[in-house]
């Protein structure tokens, strides 16, 4: 199996095989389309951003017809990129409105939540989806050309951005908004701050398995909601006594 395969042979802008690949083709199509805003097509992307919150399901009922028409999983247009750039743009400037940030230090704080926090952990949660799905999920009696029955790395990056969206919206919005009840040192608001992470981390996990669920020459992605349990087990054991939004607020922002 190759390294990060992001695109089959028919894919735009691929080379004919048996010739060299550059690093720029080694870059996913949504990352070298960046900066043709002319191009993107916002208003799906916020059709999807929505419906990632109140029914992701449909967002994946298109992934076939995609792969029909581009001859790839994995969207090509990257609308959701800037819109999501921009939302962690403004989730950090709300944040260092309250922690008393400088213009700077908002700056700062504003790259990091978009290169660490999004680009650079997606970067790694795709490379597990990708190697994982791959290697365990995909159905032995599948008779698909190789291209059509592997998950590529730029769909399991796909699967990232769509499972991040809720994340971002329960622990970089509602958690802002909550901030004076979950750092309060009373039982219910411990509650309340745990519970917004067990949110949290639930919709991502089970926003990749939705993700992963849609294609059609995968099996056993139950297998993907197994990270529940631990998650539900460590959030009843907190309950005793562990106020995780404090202790997260704390390491992220060091007061």
């Amino acid at each position: 199996m190759s390294i990060l395969p992001m695109t089959s042979p028919s894919y735009p802008n691929h080379p004919i095989p048996g010739t060299p690949v550059s690093v720029s083709n080694r870059v996913p199509i949504i990352f070298r389309r960046l900066h043709r805003f002319q191009q993107m097509d916002f208003e799906l992307a916020l059709w999807q951003l929505s419906y990632l919150c109140l029914a992701p399901r449909r967002v994946y009922r298109n992934v076939y017809y995609h792969k029909q028409t581009k001859n790839t999983w994995a969207r090509d247009d990257p609308a959701i990129l800037i819109l999501l750039f921009a939302s962690l743009s403004i989730a950090a400037i709300a944040w260092s409105v309250v922690y008393s940030f400088t213009p700077l230090a908002a700056l700062r704080l504003a790259f990091t939540m978009i290169i660490r926090d999004y680009l650079f952990v997606g970067a790694l949660s795709a490379t597990a989806i990708w190697f994982f799905s791959n290697r365990v999920l995909v159905s032995p009696s599948s008779h698909s050309a190789p291209g059509d029955s592997a998950v590529e790395w730029a769909y399991a990056f796909d699967v990232h951005t769509n499972a991040f969206f809720p994340l971002y919206l329960t622990l970089y919005l509602a958690q802002l908004f909550l901030l004076p009840v979950v750092l309060k040192d009373k039982w219910v608001c411990l509650l309340v701050g745990n519970t917004l992470y067990l949110a949290g981390f639930a919709q991502y996990i089970y926003g990749v398995y939705l993700g992963l669920s849609a294609l059609p020459f995968l099996i056993r992605a139950e297998i993907l909601l197994s990270p529940l349990l631990p998650l539900f087990a460590s959030y009843v054991v907190s309950l005793l006594g562990f106020n995780v939004a404090k202790h997260a607020l704390q390491a992220y922002f060091g007061s």
